[in-house]
């Protein structure tokens, strides 16, 4: 028997045949309890590998509560029973019938007997139990995977609408063939980048730190002094990840343009948050520009910050602002963080 299964449970209420059984399952290895009564122990099945119990046990008692325990056992669930009967006299068939998985044993046994009768009835109720957590585990998975479908729906949809919106605002701000291809192609990259973090991760989550790395990185100098990030550890969502991997693509190609990385001197810092409000958590993020020329409010909304305010509000529910202060851009956003769902694991 192992540590790990539950006691083999003893109804023998006349007699000294719990006394005996108890003692010989003991000094084989096999912990058992003795139960007072039939209410005892059906109170206890489920908390036992395999009950033994004498015939004149069952004879005697209210059957209707163990009746219902059987009749209401999960389908991968037949308990097993030990019955003790007297040499000569024939079993009950209601008995037999109404216990199912049932092991007749003659007394006077052999303590032998008893032993191996009880250790086949335990290993039983262990494969059962086995099965049960496999079964639990397939059930599992095909839910995860249904829900990955569903996911996977939602984001090709979102992703579609997104390329639609970047190939329209690209078509309409290019004054060439070569520019639209350049442009496009750059966003394009730039979502691909968000898809692949969020592919390498086994929850489909995407890090925020990584994301602004990947676009901004190349800018910085040699002493990393050029470009500071700051903030928690945060993994966003599919559906929060792939909007601000394009804003943050957006403000680097801004800044790219005419902020502070067009010149050797320009540094940007990016610091964030998560608070938590009284709707739940937000992720707080300030990008903040300076050293670069110098900045004015905009006579026009270019692609950049309609995509910004577009998506980031619509899809995200995020608020945003734009400072163009003299000194540099200072762009803040603030989102609600919506936890990852998850598939408990048995």
């Amino acid at each position: 028997m192992r540590e790990s299964d539950p006691p083999v449970l003893i109804l023998a209420p006349a007699g000294r045949d719990a006394a005996v059984a108890g003692t010989i399952l003991d000094e084989a290895g096999l912990r058992a309890e003795i139960c007072t009564d039939l209410p005892a122990l059906v109170a206890r099945l489920d908390e036992g590998s395999c009950a033994i119990l004498t015939e004149e046990a069952l004879r005697a008692s209210d059957r209707h509560g163990l009746a219902a325990y059987l009749a209401g056992q999960e389908p991968w669930s037949d308990y097993p029973f030990v019955l003790l009967t007297l040499r000569g006299t024939p079993p009950d068939a209601r008995l037999m019938d109404s216990l199912g998985n049932v092991t007749l044993l003659e007394r006077p046994f052999h303590p032998a007997t008893l032993v191996t009768a009880t250790r086949f009835a335990v290993r039983a109720r262990r494969r059962q139990r086995e099965a049960a957590a496999f079964l639990h585990e397939r059930q599992q998975t095909a839910e995860r995977q249904a829900l990955l479908i569903r996911e996977l729906h939602h984001r090709v949809k979102n992703t579609l609408a997104t390329v639609q919106a970047l190939l329209g605002a690209s078509a309409r701000g290019a004054t060439s063939v070569d520019e639209f291809y350049q442009g496009f192609s750059a966003r394009v990259i730039s979502l691909a980048k968000t898809h692949n973090l969020l592919t390498e991760d086994y929850w489909q989550m995407a890090s925020l730190q990584e994301m602004l790395e990947n676009e901004l990185g190349p800018y910085n100098d040699e002493a990393g002094k050029r470009i500071a990030l700051k903030g928690p550890l945060v993994e966003l969502t599919a559906d929060l990840a792939v909007p601000t991997g394009m804003a943050i693509h957006e403000l680097t190609t801004n800044a790219a343009k005419h902020g502070a990385l067009s010149v050797p001197e320009g540094r940007i810092t990016v610091t964030w948050a998560v608070d938590q409000g009284e709707t739940g958590r937000r992720l707080r993020l300030d990008w903040t520009e300076r050293g670069g020329p110098r900045t004015a409010e905009p006579t026009r909304k270019g692609f950049g910050s309609t995509l910004l305010q577009r998506v980031l509000t619509m899809q995200c529910g995020a608020d945003i602002r734009f400072d163009f202060k003299p000194a540099g851009l200072h762009f803040r956003m603030e989102a609600p963080l919506v936890e990852h769902r998850t598939v408990p694991h048995y």
